[in-house]
């Protein structure tokens, strides 16, 4: 079970695959479930590498607030123990934020995917998308604004399985009041200095980070592109994984031609 250190907190971390590395950084609460559908798409064309946050799965929980400052440095420490230069980086919501931020203050990013995020988190309510691990119907209740009802009830087995995952590894009610801190005081402005060719993807639907903060994001960064998916809530890799696997293996791909 690899483990970095930054200023004291182990954080865990979780490889697989060959090649150029992707390393995907979650949103606030959530476990490394969240990258179920993406982690094996990925692995096959790049090495992909998978962190939990401070809070979450089985990384430590320190006494928060945290901040996106913070959480940049625990990337880069997880960056250095894998022997990683340089890699592309997959950020979800509070993790899109994470990894908006290493471009910007870093020489250790590649290429950005940005999924369910914007360029600050100032006007973001996150409260919505939190279930307590220990409680089932909360957990259940807080995919609602995560999933469509089309997919909720077309896909019951699947839910049933992501609540399981939530209990097993999400942020409890304390770590996730210390991640949501770093979402609330994070604004990425100016987006001028993220260089790096940055594909935003965004569901339409989502009533938590509005597609319109997304849309915004690219059309301000220098390289950025912009994927919306019709009629998909904050989690859009669940709801159409296999359409935003082509769109993030095809634009990394890309990057090498």
């Amino acid at each position: 079970m690899p483990t970095a250190v930054s200023d004291g907190v182990e954080l865990y971390y979780d490889s697989d695959g060959e090649s150029e590395p992707v390393v995907f950084v979650g949103d606030a609460g959530y476990g490394a479930w969240q990258w179920g559908w993406q982690h094996a798409a990925v692995a096959g064309p790049f090495e992909s590498v998978v962190m939990d946050l401070r809070g979450s799965g089985q990384s430590d929980a320190p006494s928060g607030p945290y901040s996106v400052e913070t959480l940049v440095s625990d990337l880069v420490a997880v960056l250095a123990d894998a022997n990683i230069r340089k890699a592309h980086l997959v950020g979800f919501g509070l993790g899109g934020l994470v990894a908006l931020e290493a471009a910007r203050t870093t020489s250790r990013v590649r290429g950005l995917v940005l999924v369910g995020t914007a360029a600050s988190g100032t006007d973001i309510d996150p409260e919505p998308l939190y279930g307590a691990p220990d409680d089932p119907h909360a957990l259940r209740e807080s995919l609602t604004p995560a999933l469509s009802d089309e997919f909720r009830t077309e896909q019951p087995d699947v839910v049933d399985q992501i609540v399981e995952w939530r209990g097993m590894e999400d942020a409890d009610p304390d770590a996730w009041a210390a991640q949501t801190a770093a979402i609330a005081e994070y604004d990425a402005d100016p987006l001028y200095e993220v260089t790096v060719p940055t594909l935003v993807i965004h569901g339409d639907d989502d009533p938590v980070w509005p597609v319109d903060g997304g849309r915004a994001l690219a059309n301000d960064l220098p390289r950025g592109e912009f994927e919306s998916f019709e009629g998909a809530r904050h989690l859009v890799t669940v709801e159409q994984s296999r359409v935003v696997n082509d769109a993030i293996v095809g634009f990394l791909e890309s990057l090498d031609d």
